[in-house]
C-alpha cells in the first residue's frame, strides 16, 4: 500500500479521538490549550531534529526569508484551527466540528483542482457529488449557517493546500511553523502567568501533565499528515479525511450519548457511499493498468 495512505490515515484516526482529549481539559480556556499546543510542539520537534543531529540542515532549510514568509501563513492557518476546533469541542459544538470535516475534504478537491491542477476521472466526480449531496444534507438538517464547521474546513484545507507546494519535509515545516508562534505563545502564557489567570501549575498534577502531553497528541498527526500531504494526491488526503468527522460521530453516540438522528444517518450513509464509489474506482483503475500489482 502507498506509504502516503498509510500515514494519512494514521493521521486522521488519531484525529478521530482527539476530542476525547480535550474534553479533559474542559475547565482550562481554549486560548491556553492552544499556546501550550504551540511550546510543547515546538519542543518535540525540536528534540527530534537534535536526536536525529539535523540542527545544521534545519538551520539551512529554513534561512530563506522566501520560505519563513511560507509558513508564517500556514502557521497563522493552523493557530486559528487549532485554536476555534479547542473551543468548539469545549464548548459543546462536537457536532459542528464533525461536520466541518466532513466539508473539508470538498475544499481538498476543490483546491487541489483549482490551484494544483489535479484531474478527476467520471466516476470520482460521481463519488464527489454524492458526498457534497451528504455534506448539504447535513448542512440543511442543522438548521442553521455552520460558521464553526466551513472556518475550520477552510482554513485546514489552505494549510493542506500551502503543505503540499511548499518546500520543507514534514519536520522542519512543522517545527518552523510552531517556532513562528512560539514567541507570542510564551509571552501570552507568562502574561497570564503574572495575571494569575494561568491553569497550568495552578490546579492539579493531572491538568498540567494532559497539557505537556498537547505537545505529542499535537505534533503526531500533523507530521503524518505532512508526509502523506507529499505522497498522494490532495483529493486522496481529502477523503481520507472522513475517518475523522465519522469517528467523532460515533464518540458522540457512544461517549457523550447524543444522539445519532435520521438526518445524520443520510448524510453519514450519502458520505460512505461516495468513499466506496472513489475507492473501489481506483482499486479498479489500478488492476488494469497492473493486474500483478493489485493482487499483492
Amino acid at each position: 500500500m502507498n506509504k502516503g495512505i498509510v500515514y494519512g490515515v494514521g493521521a486522521y484516526l488519531m484525529w478521530g479521538i482527539l476530542p476525547m482529549y480535550w474534553k479533559l481539559l474542559d475547565h482550562v480556556p481554549a486560548l491556553e490549550i492552544l499556546l501550550h499546543r504551540v511550546m510543547w510542539s515546538f519542543l518535540l520537534l525540536i528534540l527530534i531534529i537534535l536526536a536525529r543531529k539535523g540542527w545544521k540542515t534545519f538551520r539551512k532549510a529554513i534561512a530563506s526569508p522566501r520560505v519563513i514568509g511560507i509558513y508564517l501563513i500556514a502557521a497563522i492557518f493552523l493557530g486559528g484551527n487549532w485554536l476555534l476546533y479547542i473551543w468548539a469541542v469545549n464548548a459543546a459544538f462536537i457536532v459542528e466540528t464533525s461536520l466541518g470535516y466532513f466539508i473539508n475534504p470538498l475544499v481538498y478537491v476543490l483546491l487541489g483542482v483549482v490551484f494544483l491542477g489535479e484531474r478527476l476521472r467520471s466516476m470520482q466526480w460521481v463519488a464527489i457529488g454524492l458526498a457534497a449531496g451528504g455534506v448539504l444534507y447535513l448542512t440543511v438538517s442543522y438548521g442553521a449557517l455552520p460558521w464553526i464547521a466551513l472556518t475550520l474546513a477552510f482554513s485546514f484545507g489552505f494549510y493542506g493546500l500551502i503543505k503540499k507546494t511548499a518546500p520543507l519535509d514534514a519536520l522542519h515545516s512543522l517545527t518552523l511553523e510552531t517556532g513562528l508562534l512560539l514567541l507570542p505563545a510564551l509571552g501570552t502564557l507568562i502574561y497570564f502567568e503574572v495575571d494569575h489567570q494561568a491553569a497550568f501549575l495552578n490546579i492539579n498534577l493531572t491538568s498540567d501533565l494532559l497539557m505537556f502531553g498537547t505537545g505529542f497528541v499535537s505534533a503526531t498527526p500533523l507530521l503524518l499528515f505532512s508526509m502523506a500531504a507529499r505522497r498522494i494526491p490532495l483529493s486522496m488526503v481529502g477523503l481520507l479525511q472522513y475517518i475523522a468527522p465519522t469517528m467523532q460521530l460515533m464518540l458522540e453516540g457512544l461517549v457523550y450519548h447524543e444522539p445519532f438522528t435520521h438526518a445524520r444517518q443520510i448524510g453519514f450513509s450519502l458520505v460512505w457511499i461516495a468513499l466506496a464509489i472513489y475507492w473501489g474506482e481506483g482499486w479498479w483503475v489500478r488492476r488494469a493498468k497492473d493486474p500483478q500489482h493489485s493482487t499483492e
